[in-house]
């Protein structure tokens, strides 16, 4: 089995920042893409930053500039730093990864349980 963990959310002030972190443990060979998602109450699951195994990454145009995401191949984690919260960014913030397990040909997303990221005006 594959495990994603999500932490570093918390209650911020507008102009302030946060990092989350996520952390894949269990049957993994190898990750390939991964990215941060967040989720309102009442709205649907959308992409904030993805990231390619190279490093590649890519934002949507509501973040760029104020986020920055990275991973560490090596210890199998990847993270969001947030700067410049607004109110607008409070959401629960999902990790999403692909992952090679062992004795499979084919990768498959795994999703951890999220986290609360709440800015306030």
């Amino acid at each position: 089995q594959v495990q994603l963990v999500e932490s570093g959310g918390g209650l911020v002030q507008a102009g302030g920042s946060l990092r989350l972190s996520c952390a894949a443990s269990g049957s993994i060979v190898r990750l390939n893409a991964m990215g941060w998602y967040r989720q309102a109450p009442g709205k649907q699951r959308e992409m904030v930053a993805v990231i390619t195994r190279g490093g590649s990454a890519n934002y949507a145009d509501s973040v760029k500039g104020r986020f920055t995401i990275s991973r560490d191949n090596a210890k199998n984690t990847m993270a969001l730093q947030m700067n410049s919260l607004k109110p607008e960014d409070t959401a629960v913030y999902y990790c999403n990864a692909d992952v090679l397990r062992t004795f499979s040909d084919d990768y498959g997303s795994y999703w951890g349980q999220g986290t609360q990221v709440t800015v306030s005006s």
